[in-house]
């Protein structure tokens, strides 16, 4: 990575902090995207470059100032530092001087086919092939959209505290929308493949597998029968994700909403919020996930936090901002979509660890009830906890057994008494992958849950 010198960046710290400020940053990235579209069977877009910039950033108090630029020029740079110098005028703190030490990661991800060196035949490949797979499904297909993107970023962290930390992070990422019809019924099936990988990904997840599960599952849905409404209970199978999770507590645990009063769980730490049969974790240290790296956006090393553990909240996720304000280190889950946005509190791969029960032996256990297979969109209030999530596919269960799918369903609750209700946690766990929206920045993130069972739920359907 092409950046500044360590004593140019020491000396953008010093004059950025020149004003008594308490804490200073530098982020410096350079992002070389790549995405393919493909639409009605032609591709339909192919789209590169290169993006890279830098952001300087001070804390004074409980306020910040934040700069960027895609000038990396010396004067250039040190017009950031003093423009964000010039929002704190408290104290003369010229003389400080910064020596950067160069951070260790503690873990490795090992990219066996850096994206960077494939053909883009091959890539165009992977797409048309995923196409064709979905095609030939059924006449009921109607519209395949197939999109693969790869993003090699490089960042560079600097700090007040001493550290540069410097990271690169390779995305891989493919996913497949497929719309089928019969008359008036339009069903869909969504699919993605992606990490914190290289393009063996898809080797060892072929994509045209993806594509095959995600056509029939829009195939199947044709003729699925409308949800019953009503109360009832609810198994979620691991292959669902952990989309629930992710919303229904998952916001409500980042530091910047606690410290704000817009979350359900501010000031209940060491409190009982979940079934004893649930800990929570999240964990950016997780070799492939979408949500992993070796320093978050802040230069802090990645780390294992457990947020919940068995039903007792223990902490929040913090930036270096809110773990200032909070008097508590990092957890490091500073994060920022670009150079162009200040970093805070998100979220990396969050999920339910997995318990002690049979996923089989959950579902045997319901006399009749609600299986969800795909999660879909939802809607949170992190203030009250409420909230509201599409099932993409679902189940009927009768007498322990799965029955026909049902469609149009939707779940509805409240995350604290849905988390304490929870009676079985299976043993084992299923992830899925996003990009996760907060502030108009996004980032990638993927989240997880093992097959759980909820005595008895709110699903939205046909009464």
């Amino acid at each position: 990575m092409n950046r500044p010198s360590d004593d140019i960046l020491s000396g953008i710290l010093k004059k950025s902090m020149s004003t008594g400020a308490d804490y200073g940053d530098i982020f410096i990235e350079n992002q070389r995207p790549l995405t393919i579209q493909l639409e009605d069977d032609k591709i339909e877009k192919i789209s590169s470059g290169v993006d890279a910039g830098i952001g300087v950033r001070v804390i004074f108090g409980d306020k910040s100032a934040y700069a960027y630029s895609n000038d990396f020029s010396e004067d250039s740079l040190f017009d950031i530092a003093e423009t964000v110098s010039r929002a704190v005028k408290e104290r003369d703190i010229s003389n400080r001087t910064f020596d950067l030490t160069k951070a260790i990661p503690t873990v490795h991800f090992d990219i066996k086919l850096n994206p960077g060196g494939v053909d883009m035949a091959r890539k165009i490949s992977l797409v048309e092939s995923a196409n064709r797979a979905a095609k030939d499904i059924s006449s009921s297909i109607k519209q395949v959209s197939v999109v693969y993107r790869d993003t090699i970023q490089d960042v560079c962290i600097a700090t007040s505290d001493g550290i540069i930390a410097e990271d690169e992070r390779v995305y891989s990422l493919a996913l497949i929308h497929v719309i089928a019809a019969d008359g008036d019924i339009l069903q869909t099936g969504y699919e993605p493949v992606g990490g914190l990988a290289g393009f063996e990904i898809f080797e060892e997840n072929p994509f045209e597998q993806t594509a095959v599960k995600a056509a029939k599952k829009a195939v199947t849905m044709l003729k699925a029968k409308k949800a019953p409404g009503g109360r009832m209970p609810v198994v979620v199978a691991s292959e669902a994700g952990g989309t629930m999770i992710h919303e229904a507590i998952g916001h409500g645990l980042e530091a910047d909403l606690v410290q704000q009063g817009l979350s359900v769980y501010a000031g209940k730490v060491g409190e009982k919020i979940a079934s004893s049969l649930v800990t929570i974790i999240d964990d950016s240290t997780l070799s492939g996930r979408r949500g992993s790296f070796r320093f978050d956006d802040e230069g802090i090393l990645s780390q294992r936090t457990v947020l919940v553990e068995k039903g007792i909240l223990k902490g929040y996720m913090y930036d270096v901002m809110t773990s200032l304000k909070g008097n508590v280190l990092s957890t490091g889950n500073g994060r920022r979509q670009s150079y162009r946005s200040r970093p805070i509190p998100r979220m990396t791969n969050t999920f339910i660890a997995s318990g002690e029960g049979d996923p089989e032996s959950i579902v045997k256990s319901i006399d009749k009830g609600f299986l969800v297979k795909k999660m879909g969109g939802g809607q949170v209030n992190t203030v009250t906890g409420e909230f509201v999530f599409e099932v993409s596919e679902g189940c009927i269960i009768e007498k322990g057994s799965i029955g026909e799918p049902l469609r149009g369903a939707t779940l509805i609750g409240n995350g604290p008494e849905i988390l304490n209700s929870i009676d079985m946690v299976g043993n084992d766990i299923g992830f899925d992958i996003g990009t996760c929206g907060k502030d108009a920045q996004g980032v990638p993130v993927s989240d997880g849950m093992p097959t759980v069972r909820i005595p008895e739920m709110v699903v939205g359907g046909k009464v």
